[in-house]
């Protein structure tokens, strides 16, 4: 059986080792779902410089080559990323999952990075995504746990998992983002 795609757009900053943004947790879900899935972890040019003109070139050349139906998967940056992306450019692909790990809001009631704040209304520009899964820690030492609640009134049907802690980088994993997957696949 063909392996499921899933496209993960990683955090800010380097990515080029352990310890480094997303790099950890990506490593962990490429082995927890090694045979089943795909995992694509492209990386922006100059990522500790990010801008939105970086992430949209990047995910052009990405969503061009993907198969569907797609999972995808935003951690930190890289989820108000792939938002931003999906509802402005409206790639001609079905996503059959989105799953946003502590993703940073952007704009009024966020942080003030005018490049990075999505349009107003930007959810109805998303098209069909069949499920939204939402992860942040209560005590998210780089993304304040209030970020949350913007995409909770904007994803009201989302599965939402709060979970314990301080975690961002989730360095030693994620078992709740593995398990959704897999529920996901079946």
């Amino acid at each position: 059986m063909k392996p499921i795609k899933i496209l993960f757009a990683h955090s800010g900053g380097g990515q080029g080792g352990a310890g480094q943004g997303s790099f950890d947790l990506v490593s962990y879900l490429k082995k927890e779902l090694q045979n089943d899935f795909e995992i694509h972890y492209p990386i922006i040019d100059d990522p500790e410089d990010p801008s939105y003109q970086k992430w949209k070139k990047l995910l052009s050349k990405e969503f061009e080559n993907l198969d569907q139906p797609v999972m995808l998967i935003g951690h930190s940056l890289g989820g108000s990323m792939l938002l931003k992306y999906i509802s402005e450019e409206k790639p001609n692909i079905s996503i059959s999952s989105l799953f946003l790990v502590a993703t940073p809001h952007w704009g009024k009631n966020g942080w003030d990075i005018d490049e990075f704040v999505l349009q107003e209304n930007f959810e109805h520009k998303l098209g069909k995504i069949a499920t939204v899964f939402l992860y942040h820690c209560k005590e998210d030492l780089i993304v304040p746990f209030k970020h949350l609640n913007f995409y909770k009134k904007v994803f009201p049907n989302a599965i939402v998992r709060i979970l314990n802690g301080t975690d961002h980088a989730f360095s030693n994993g994620l078992p709740e983002l593995v398990g959704d997957i897999k529920l996901k696949k079946s």
